[in-house]
């Protein structure tokens, strides 16, 4: 079955300088990008055959320190990169909106936020199409995309095959280096293979920053021992119904041969 783990950039320079676009990760963003590593390193909870990243440098940095963990060599994809601003690339917000006013999505899809930039509609096209041939490329692998977090946000439309000309009514609050994970299982018996969010925004790795203490990898399992697949059992109301029922047929079968 096919799996894809996307994986949010560190914590941008833009974030902290508050202007639009990349500047490559932060002083934090190294580290929480370290973080991921030695879990992943640890626990290898992600036996990767791929990894992918976007060729925005906070994408790429962070790509590059993880990538021992998973002992990959890293492919580039411009596709996957974050909402293109165009010309606005390098302004504060002010200067933005005092130059090219603030775009609303719901009301205007197709507008671009700035001249060589991206509408809405055009940004979930370009990823909706990216995802798409990435998952259908490496059928049946297990991938690992490190990203940006419309593109997390975007699959949620892909995957739940949702409406792509405006924005959700819910809005997500993807966190730096966190780890989705959607995988291709059968929903029902001899039903068709569907895609299932097996986790969402999961950062456990950071909350160890500014700890006294380091999270202690080596010594946690990758997946929590509960979730392990198993038949479903029936419970004991079940089974005690099941044997009534069983008991009640022999009765009648026995009647039957009277």
């Amino acid at each position: 079955m096919t799996q894809l783990y996307l994986i949010r950039h560190g914590e941008a320079m833009s974030a902290i300088k508050g202007f639009i676009g990349d500047g490559g990760l932060s002083p934090l963003g190294v580290m929480q990008a370290g973080r991921l590593r030695d879990r992943l390193a640890a626990t290898r909870e992600i036996q990767a055959d791929v990894l992918i990243a976007s060729t925005l440098p906070r994408a790429q940095q962070t790509a590059e320190i993880i990538a021992p963990a998973l002992g990959l060599p890293i492919l580039w994809d411009d596709d996957i990169q974050e909402f293109r601003p165009g010309k606005a690339e390098g302004m504060t917000v002010e200067e933005y909106k005092k130059i090219f006013g603030m775009v609303d999505p719901i009301r205007h899809p197709y507008r671009s936020m700035a001249e060589g930039g991206e509408s809405w509609a055009r940004f979930i096209l370009r990823v909706g199409e990216a995802l798409d041939r990435i998952v259908k490329t490496h059928d049946g692998k297990t991938i690992a995309l490190v990203c940006h977090g419309g593109i997390i946000d975007t699959s949620f439309l892909y995957f739940f095959k949702m409406s792509a000309w405006t924005p959700p009514p819910a809005g997500f609050g993807t966190r730096n280096t966190s780890i989705t994970h959607w995988k291709q299982l059968p929903s029902f018996p001899d039903e068709e293979v569907r895609w299932h969010l097996m986790k969402y925004n999961d950062a456990f790795h950071l909350h160890d920053i500014g700890a006294e203490e380091r999270i202690p990898w080596g010594g946690i399992l990758p997946y929590p021992a509960s979730d392990v697949d198993r038949p479903s059992m029936p419970l004991e109301a079940d089974a005690d119904t099941e044997d009534s029922e069983g008991e009640e047929n022999a009765r009648s079968r026995n009647h039957d041969e009277i």
